[in-house]
């Protein structure tokens, strides 16, 4: 059983790591708690060396939790895009009207964690760098180096994990110094006690960790596999008609929420017939009666595979270019295609429209 004076010792030695090896980044320069939260939002599921550039172009265009508020929702998703994880931005841009109507950032833990997004973790970090309230982080970076340290098994996304790595993280945070504690696990986690290939031989708590003493290290900490990733197929037709293309915004339940896309069929146009150069298609679509559209329609590419958290996606990508503009339903928008950067897309959607020809060419 560990005594308090050894979680103390664990303590100082990483505050003592931090103080030489510690990260500089903007966002712990300052005391904001805009922009720490804005940190703590866009590094859900980000590394930083990516969500640098993201926070820094959200405070260069909305530096204050007010005229983030003030923006469209469609703004916020265009500045977010290429992070994936969109609900995240609809969160961020949903919380930013429940401070400004709070009248200013809440300063309680209870009050952080009512804003939308924020959860434990999120609402600690903020609260103990903006507001040096006591309160310990745990994230996979706790998890590992409390678990390689401690030796504990219990796995880190069970009811009692949480449960117990939590109680264990608040027991050993420095209550005076909790924005630099909370700070020097994350980054010990991040730099010296990494997932693959940790730095144990120059580690300062080498001689105290218990799974490099009992050559543990690859064991901890323990994970349930829970999650199943399925496959799903996709089909997109990008409609080329005089510098024109049709574009609709995704709906909820689903992946990529309030972004855009082109016209989608639900499975791939396997019985469509010609040879892509000079093509009568049989689409029925909405609105045209029956009757078929004549144009050229090529395959750009066939089973792009795009992996998001808990779904492979395999997509087929066509090119159409109609002799008239298709009746379409009523929720799609046609758009110039230059003015296509103005729309939030989903990371794979712009993966694929890299992949058309400027002129025809199939």
């Amino acid at each position: 059983m560990k005594t308090e004076q050894g979680y103390s010792d664990f303590s100082l030695t990483l505050l003592r790591w931090y103080g030489e090896n510690g990260r500089s980044l903007p966002w712990r320069e300052t005391r904001d708690p805009y922009a720490i939260w804005l940190s703590e939002i866009i590094l859900q599921q980000t590394r930083v060396q990516q969500g640098w550039a993201y926070w820094e172009r959200f405070m260069h265009r909305w530096p204050t939790v007010e005229l983030l508020a003030s923006a469209t929702e469609d703004e916020v998703l265009r500045e977010w895009q290429g992070l994936g994880y969109y609900s995240r931005a609809r969160n961020l841009h949903f919380a930013a009207r429940q401070i400004v109507e709070m009248g200013g950032f809440p300063q309680t833990l209870e009050g952080i964690r009512r804003l939308k997004g924020v959860g434990d973790y999120t609402a600690a970090a903020i609260g103990s760098m903006a507001f040096d309230l006591p309160a310990a982080v745990v994230d996979g970076n706790v998890y590992r180096v409390l678990a390689r340290h401690f030796a504990i098994a219990t796995p880190i996304n069970s009811t009692e994990g949480k449960k117990e790595f939590a109680a264990l993280a608040q027991a050993l945070l420095p209550q005076k110094q909790a924005a630099a504690y909370n700070q020097a696990i994350m980054d010990f986690g991040a730099i010296q006690c990494t997932p693959q290939s940790p730095r144990c031989l120059l580690c300062p708590l080498q001689e105290s960790c218990s799974a490099l003493r009992e050559g543990r290290i690859d064991e901890l900490p323990v994970k349930l596999k829970t999650v199943k990733v399925r496959e799903r197929r996709l089909s997109y037709i990008y409609i080329r008609y005089k510098g024109q293309t049709a574009i609709r915004r995704r709906g909820k339940g689903d992946i990529w929420e309030g972004l855009w896309e082109p016209w989608s069929l639900p499975l791939s146009p396997s019985n469509w017939r010609g040879d892509g150069c000079a093509l009568e298609s049989p689409l029925q679509l909405e609105g045209d009666r029956g009757r078929p559209f004549r144009g050229r329609l090529g395959l750009v590419c066939k089973d792009f595979r795009h992996v998001l958290t808990h779904q492979v996606l395999l997509c087929d990508f066509y090119l159409w270019e109609p002799e008239e503009r298709p009746a379409l339903s009523e929720d799609y928008r046609w758009v110039d295609e230059a003015a296509l950067d103005d729309y939030a897309l989903p990371r794979m959607i712009e993966l694929l429209l890299k992949k058309l020809p400027e002129k025809h060419v199939l």
